[in-house]
């Protein structure tokens, strides 16, 4: 994994994207995975198996040696990472348009701390104004050669 320290790219407007395509845009902080955002993640979700939310059974019962992230927690994550990693001053709407595919690599957990590195892997420009791009992210897991989660994001973005 990267050693990189946290960067951001910062944007004027929605044309400069199209220079930054095949480039890591950014490199958000590390953010930690706290056993009390697991039990508020399952508690959102319904999804309370035990080898996220019992850190005594999960540790003598599970490979893991403990409770766990549940894999789409870690993959909700990417939203405020995201956030740190890619700023445009002439946005006025930005939308979340999808995953074209997803993995989860390795098991996150609690207490471990993740983060964000983004390449921008592809702009298109939508016929009514905008743009769309694609994201190539890994989700790294702080002290693992190995990512937590990789996956291909797909936003919208809109100026004035």
């Amino acid at each position: 994994m990267t050693t990189a320290t946290p960067t951001t790219t910062h944007l004027g407007t929605l044309a400069e994207l199209d220079d930054l395509v095949g480039t890591v845009i950014g490199v958000s902080s590390w953010l930690p995975v706290e056993q009390e955002r697991i039990n508020t993640f399952a508690d959102a979700t319904d999804d309370h198996q035990w080898i996220h939310i019992d850190p005594e059974r999960a540790a003598a019962e599970s490979p893991f040696g403990g409770p766990i992230a549940h894999g789409y927690l870690t993959l909700s994550l990417f939203i405020p990472m995201w956030a740190e990693v890619l700023t445009i001053d002439s946005v006025t709407m930005a939308v979340n348009y999808g995953l074209n595919k997803v993995r989860f690599t390795n098991p996150v957990p609690a207490g471990a701390r993740v983060r964000l590195q983004a390449t921008l892997k592809q702009v298109d420009h939508l016929p009514k104004g905008g743009v769309q791009i694609t994201v190539d992210g890994i989700i790294e897991l702080e002290n693992s050669d190995r990512p937590a989660v990789v996956l291909e994001g797909v936003y919208r973005y809109f100026e004035g």
